[in-house]
């Protein structure tokens, strides 16, 4: 299921929000509701975890990060630092990276296999990434666009792509992703799909203006639709129905 929320009346609710399979960061700010919104949807799997990075709250686009660890920029202070330590699941590393490209998540995409990055990231960084979390790199674009973590998002489930990538690119990346993908917005037709969308793989959230359309597509491609679910529920409910039948004949 996709949740709409908004964040102080900005619908980019991933500048604010980082999500993975393992913890889910939000930036600090006057509402909570936010915050509880995730709370809610998320608690009993992953602890959410209030952060900010360089004393701000753009949590979402700073940082990158999967089930593995967490990439912080350099700014990031030695508070931050061990309040994001002490927070998160033993298992997660953190590491602060040297890397001119500070905005994090505007320049990498990732799941817990596979990292695209922008093609201007350092070598050093390259190496950092596929060290802490743990996956392939490649350095990419996405619709000709070079911040692949702004026009694109993708799960272990699939992913979704800016709305002007051609049939071949998406092809190629997806057989380099290994995961089903599509071409697709946010936020009533935004292409920014890393600022209106966060996802992993069992929720996401999108912006408040988020369309039902939109909402269907999304939770389609990450196998999150409530259908899916229903039609697993129907199959188990006949051959229930099945069996009981061949038991009393």
């Amino acid at each position: 299921m996709a949740t709409r929320c908004v964040f102080e009346n900005t619908h980019e609710i991933g500048v604010f929000a980082a999500l993975t399979n393992s913890y889910c960061l939000t930036g600090v700010g006057g509402s909570e509701n936010f915050y509880s919104i995730f709370e809610s949807e998320l608690s009993e799997h992953i602890p959410v975890i209030h952060a900010t990075i360089a004393g701000c709250r753009f949590v979402g686009r700073t940082t990158v990060g999967n089930r593995r660890g967490l990439l912080v920029p350099n700014t990031t202070n030695d508070m931050e630092l061990q309040h994001l330590r002490n927070s998160l699941p033993d298992s997660v590393v953190v590491q602060r990276i040297e890397e001119r490209l500070s905005a994090l998540g505007n320049i990498i995409a990732t799941n817990d296999h596979v990292a695209l990055v922008h093609p201007d990231t350092d070598r050093e960084t390259e190496d950092v990434i596929a060290d802490v979390l743990g996956v392939e790199v490649f350095r990419q674009t996405v619709g000709g666009q070079s911040l692949v973590g702004s026009y694109s998002k993708f799960t272990n489930q699939g992913g979704i792509v800016h709305p002007r990538t051609t049939v071949e690119d998406i092809e190629e990346l997806s057989s380099l992703l290994q995961v089903p993908l599509v071409a697709g917005t946010v936020n009533r037709g935004s292409d920014v799909l890393g600022g209106g969308l966060v996802v992993n793989d069992w929720s996401a959230f999108v912006g408040l203006d988020t369309t039902g359309t939109e909402i269907s597509v999304i939770e389609s491609i990450f196998k999150l639709s409530r259908q899916g679910r229903q039609q697993t529920q129907s199959s188990m409910v006949t051959d229930m129905r099945s069996s009981l039948i061949d038991q009393l004949s």
